[in-house]
């Protein structure tokens, strides 16, 4: 079987159940380390960067984080958080999930471009870069916001009004 196609499955099903727990999740008061743990544990991807073909010129790197980074405007501006009940809970957003299923697209459409002309190995690589460089500031963003919010219910600082 091809690697971009079983690539592409993948992706497709890492799609599907981050859809599902971004929902989830929506249902549980949220935390500072549930808001950290994702990018921590994607962190570990970079191991892949040990193998040679799945390495990437300095200039590939620069531009997968900055589309990365720009994807990352869009989930950040979906990512907002809510007082209930004494905790913090994330906000349902519809527009979440078709960002992320536009993205999910978008980035399938990519490889299967880009694979006619890039080596499939370094293309893994460009899109982890891609991923992290999106999953980072989002998640920073999220943190601040979260960070704001839970100095707000400890009295440190008045409400905002939003």
């Amino acid at each position: 079987m091809d690697y971009v196609l079983l690539s592409t499955i993948g992706a497709i099903g890492m799609g599907t159940l981050a859809l599902f727990v971004r929902m989830k999740a929506a249902k549980r008061p949220t935390s500072a380390r549930k808001i950290i743990l994702p990018p921590v544990f994607m962190s570990t991807g970079a191991l892949m960067f040990l193998f040679p073909m799945f390495r990437v010129e300095f200039l590939q790197v620069i531009e997968a984080l900055a589309i990365g980074m720009l994807f990352s405007i869009l989930l950040i501006k979906t990512s907002k958080f809510e007082i209930r009940n004494n905790d913090i809970y994330l906000k349902r957003s519809k527009a979440f999930m078709y960002i992320l299923v536009g993205l999910l697209l978008v980035r399938l459409v990519a490889k299967m471009i880009l694979s006619a002309t890039i080596d499939v190995g370094e293309l893994g690589g460009m899109f982890w870069i891609l991923a992290f460089g999106m999953i980072v500031p989002w998640r920073v963003a999220m943190l601040i916001e979260y960070k704001k919010l839970h100095r707000e219910l400890q009295g440190e600082i008045k409400p905002t009004t939003v």
